[in-house]
């Protein structure tokens, strides 16, 4: 039996200060929601929806994903992404890549073939030739201001990685330039899936992989309970299954998508210090979008309703 449809993106959390000119962001993150809009609204797959959501951020150069990721520490760009469908639990995931254009769609199709979960590095490029993927110079991830914020954070200290929003800040107080971007969907036939896309934090440690490409962590669909995205201080997120706690709590404790998202920001990802937050669509096509940093870009839609976005708390 079909039923209502819903989906949720965001842009990244982290110290996002207000006054600064939210516009173009809210533009862009409602652009990338009608891609998904439309493909469920026309009866399309959950998992196609959230990819083509995604693959929208990835193109937009103010997201950091894509077009526009953040530098490494040798001034380089290392692109993770991840997909997860719950229909069979399917996943597949791409880690430091630096040609793929579009990452997610890499991890759709390692999920695809289905031999393997994640792919990275050197491996991953080759195989995504194979599947004739768009494949781009690595300054196409390049923007200024993305070197910008690398040699502030540099010049603050050269061994200190940075959430995008936060190396943002220290260019300027008022960018924001920022944002891991990931999205969560429930379609008509009443499947789940999630993506998420990264460049990672600005002056990482070249070869660090967050918890974007891995499922659990960054990324997790369950048509049993949810599907879940994840955006903040990865390292916190791997140590706490985060994703997959949201499930957890819903499967086993029976509690709701909105219960289950906020007790795992409060009492999984703070006690660790970590620093962020999660989209989440449940089954019923409840919607949660916890955080716990300053602010979180979001939009969200739901069948038959108006289009929303939103930063900061309400």
């Amino acid at each position: 039996m079909a039923v209502a449809f819903a989906l949720a993106l965001h842009g990244g959390a982290g110290t996002i200060t207000r006054g600064g000119d939210e516009a173009p962001y809210r533009a862009a993150l409602l652009a990338a929601l009608e891609h998904g809009r439309a493909t469920l609204a026309g009866g399309g797959s959950a998992l196609d929806a959230v990819v083509a959501t995604v693959v929208s951020l990835e193109d937009c150069p103010l997201f950091n994903a894509g077009y526009g990721s953040v530098f490494t520490a040798n001034a380089a760009h290392e692109l993770d992404a991840g997909v997860m469908d719950g229909r069979a639990l399917a996943a597949g995931a791409v880690a430091g890549v630096h040609t793929i254009r579009n990452p997610v769609l890499a991890a759709r199709e390692v999920m695809r073939d289905g031999r393997s979960v994640l792919l990275a590095a050197e491996g991953a490029e080759r195989w995504a030739r194979t599947k004739g993927l768009e494949v781009v110079e690595p300054s196409y991830f390049s923007t200024p201001q993305r070197l910008a914020q690398l040699r502030a954070v540099q010049g603050l200290a050269q061994d200190k990685a940075m959430l995008d929003h936060d190396g943002a800040a220290a260019v300027d107080e008022k960018s924001q330039r920022i944002g891991t971007v990931g999205a969560v969907a429930l379609d008509r036939q009443g499947h789940l899936a999630a993506a998420t896309s990264t460049g990672g934090l600005t002056n990482k440690m070249p070869g660090r992989i967050g918890d974007t490409s891995i499922v659990g962590a960054g990324v997790y669909a369950n048509d049993t309970t949810c599907a879940v995205s994840s955006t903040g201080t990865g390292e916190h997120f791997i140590r706490g299954c985060i994703a997959y706690d949201v499930h957890a709590r819903m499967r086993y404790l029976a509690h709701d998508v909105t219960r289950a998202a906020g007790d795992s920001i409060v009492e999984c990802l703070q006690p660790l210090g970590g620093r962020g937050g999660v989209i989440a669509v449940g089954r019923d096509g409840q919607i949660a979008m916890p955080f716990n940093s300053p602010g979180m870009y979001r939009a969200w839609i739901r069948d038959g309703a108006l289009p929303q976005a939103a930063v900061f708390a309400a």
